[in-house]
């Protein structure tokens, strides 16, 4: 898909979010006249910093199912800012989930607790994917409604009363077509791998619902007013590189094309990142799909992975999240570590290698933030 203007008022288009400490990162230490420049401070965000760990999280979902919290833009909204308030992160993520358009378009999915997302009918023959409903432009108001409601609250949360971008999300085909043909979470995924090869024709065709699926949700998002949006693969790890290369990567690549080169004041464009987990032997094909930034699990350090990407590839993460509960001393030495593993980059912003644990302390968090902003950009 060829660049399109954002709207007028849009964050990146007012320039409201457009020299955001994260922005800068994601752009590679930029800013948005395209020149070097410092953050004002060192970004940092948590993949799923709105949820479980936190109190008021837990209080707000009381009685309300996951998929529906989802699709209530007021309260969708209010989960998206409640890290936020909390912790002083550099970035709100739009609280939703992977299989959303899968609900948006009409198909039996919900989110069972204590297993994940459970489809009523698997999606395992051509005649499956030739049944997969369109997704209607209309079935996106709730998403449009709860990134705008998020963006107008965001406007004065950031340091000195700034702008906090918002990111916008969505899963990457391979994890959507996954839990499609599993029918549920899966430790192998041997279904969809199996399909690739049994049936190469029909897997092609689910992937490609998929990334259109995918990319347009995380295009509502962006046109609502998201500055940055993430692709997460969430079970690409499990793949070989050759299947990688052969059976996915063309897919996430026209999941991205829905929102590359989506422009805001000056040209300045969205800045877009790709992460996977365990996808360390496949980062480099990954970049090639078309993202800005990489994201990196806890299973690789930044300084490798710069040598496998380039220095100037921007990166994102990459915190273990099993030290969360550790000592204060022992979190802040690995996040000392990271910091310095990821000054070889062109831009860095701190995350976890993946998403926070339910049971963690939301004060760690908060603490962690302060210290990543303690250390001078």
């Amino acid at each position: 898909m060829t660049s399109a203007q954002l709207p007028a008022d849009h964050p990146l288009a007012t320039g409201r979010t457009a020299d955001a400490p994260l922005i800068n990162q994601y752009r590679g230490s930029r800013n948005s006249a395209g020149e070097t420049a410092k953050p004002s401070r060192r970004p940092v965000w948590f993949m799923r910093q709105a949820g479980r760990s936190l109190p008021e999280y837990r209080k707000l979902r009381e009685g309300t199912s996951m998929l529906d919290s989802c699709l209530d833009p007021e309260m969708a909204s209010e989960i998206t800012l409640q890290p936020v308030r909390r912790h002083d992160v550099d970035a709100a993520i739009f609280f939703s989930d992977i299989v959303i358009p899968l609900r948006l378009a009409g198909i039996d999915v919900e989110i069972k607790p204590g297993v994940g997302p459970v489809l009523g009918s698997p999606v395992r023959t051509a005649a499956d994917v030739v049944a997969l409903p369109k997704i209607d432009d209309d079935a996106f108001a709730p998403i449009t409604e709860a990134v705008q409601r998020t963006v107008a609250e965001l406007d004065t949360l950031g340091p000195d009363g700034t702008a906090v971008p918002l990111i916008g999300f969505a899963g990457a085909p391979f994890t959507l077509a996954a839990y499609m043909v599993e029918g549920r979470p899966s430790r192998d995924h041997l279904g969809p791998r199996t399909m690739m090869h049994a049936d190469p024709e029909t897997w092609a065709a689910l992937a490609e619902w998929a990334a259109e699926a995918s990319g347009r949700f995380m295009r509502a998002q962006l046109e609502a007013g998201a500055s940055a949006a993430q692709l997460f693969d969430s079970w690409a790890g499990s793949l070989g590189r050759e299947d990688y290369q052969r059976h996915v990567l063309p897919h996430s690549t026209a999941a991205l094309e829905h929102v590359r080169g989506l422009q805001g004041v000056e040209g300045v464009t969205a800045p877009l990142v790709h992460f996977g987990t365990g996808t360390s032997e496949v980062l480099d094909l990954m970049k090639t799909a078309g993202a800005d930034v990489v994201g990196i699990d806890y299973r690789l350090n930044l300084a490798e992975a710069t040598r496998r990407l380039g220095a100037d590839t921007p990166l994102q993460g990459n915190i273990d999240p099993a030290l969360l509960p550790a000592d204060f001393s022992v979190l802040e030495d690995h996040v000392r570590k990271v910091v310095e593993a990821g000054s070889g980059a062109a831009g860095h912003v701190l995350n976890l290698g993946h998403g926070v644990p339910p049971e963690t302390d939301p004060e760690v968090l908060t603490r962690v933030v302060e210290l990543i902003h303690s250390i001078e950009p």
